[in-house]
């Protein structure tokens, strides 16, 4: 008989870590959002204006990317838009619906590839291997770019000279630590045109005023905001660590692009991404602010609220336009 494994850790819905290292992300919350966390599988043919597959981007790595292309007949070389998803670094998937629903809708509404990244999770994984990976489907793009591989839809369709960064949650973090490391680097033939950090996890060990305040929400509450981070961060790792809190930290020297920074009115962490916000446009960086109002941290990807709630529609309209013409203006 298998001894009884005992429970170390715990975010309720999400996922339970027990004793020897399992981790168990099997969905326990309400069951009608466990679709929400279904993988879709990728389509070659195009449905609602996207086709999507996924590939590994070298032969000798687990190292997997899924690609959105959008149907736009004639249209020359698209924008691509590179992806990490959320999660608080310890869950979720480039497969999950509620990606795929939002970012088909964001390659067909941008006119733009999306390449969306498979990350390692932790606590099996800790940072910085997400951000790693992340780094690895730059270079794969980068090398893409070189012709020194070739990947049919975006050696075809793909503009290398205007890739953009975008990240949900976490993944938000993930694209200002790339920015940062991209900075200092050659990507040529490569150029990264701008940095879209989606509602991102800064904040400090010291709450903040809006943590205190806001309400919480199915995407975040503070329990699963700071148990993702502990399990997430480096072992010894506290908040102010620089994933987390980038605010105040140097920029001097870096050549960032241009960035969209996404906000949401009622988000948990909001405060602490103002600070940042106004930390960047002192460093003299190019920062343009997107702020969706009455919403909270995630909402667009809340596939039932953007059926049921006009306020969410609408903002979550809103902030995919807002998004598509950065794109088309950088």
């Amino acid at each position: 008989m298998a001894p009884q494994r005992e429970i170390v850790d715990q975010v309720s819905g999400w996922l339970t870590v027990y004793d020897g290292g399992f981790v168990d992300r099997t969905w326990t919350g309400p069951p009608q959002f466990k679709f929400m966390s279904d993988p879709v599988p990728p389509h070659h043919n195009f449905i609602n204006g996207v086709a999507t597959h996924d590939l590994f981007t070298h032969p000798d790595a687990d190292h997997r990317v899924r690609v959105y292309l959008p149907e736009i007949p004639d249209s020359g070389k698209l924008p691509i838009i590179l992806h990490f998803h959320g999660g608080g670094f310890c869950i979720s998937q480039a497969d999950w619906f509620m990606y795929y629903n939002t970012y088909t809708r964001l390659a067909r509404e941008a006119g733009a590839i999306v390449v969306s990244t498979y990350l390692r999770l932790a606590p099996e994984h800790r940072i910085p291997a997400a951000i790693d990976d992340a780094y690895s489907t730059l270079l794969w793009l980068q090398d893409l770019a070189d012709e020194k591989i070739h990947e049919p839809w975006l050696s075809s369709k793909g503009d290398f000279n205007r890739v953009f960064l975008i990240g949900d949650s976490s993944g938000g973090n993930i694209v200002h630590q790339l920015a940062k490391k991209a900075a200092g680097e050659n990507l040529h033939p490569l150029t990264l045109a701008g940095a879209i950090p989606i509602h991102p996890g800064f904040l400090r060990s010291e709450k903040s005023k809006s943590e205190l305040e806001k309400p919480e929400s199915p995407f975040l509450t503070l329990d699963m905001l700071y148990k993702f981070l502990k399990l997430g961060l480096p072992v010894g790792s506290t908040r102010d660590h620089p994933i987390t809190c980038p605010m105040g930290e140097s920029l001097k020297g870096l050549d960032l692009p241009p960035y969209l920074l996404c906000v949401a009115e009622e988000d948990l962490v909001i405060d602490t991404e103002m600070e940042f916000y106004e930390e960047m446009k002192k460093a003299g960086k190019k920062v343009e602010l997107l702020v969706s109002n009455g919403v909270g941290h995630s909402f667009y990807l809340n596939k039932i609220a953007i059926d049921v709630d006009p306020k969410t529609s609408e903002e979550t309209h809103k902030l995919i336009q807002g998004i598509s013409d950065f794109i088309r203006n950088h």
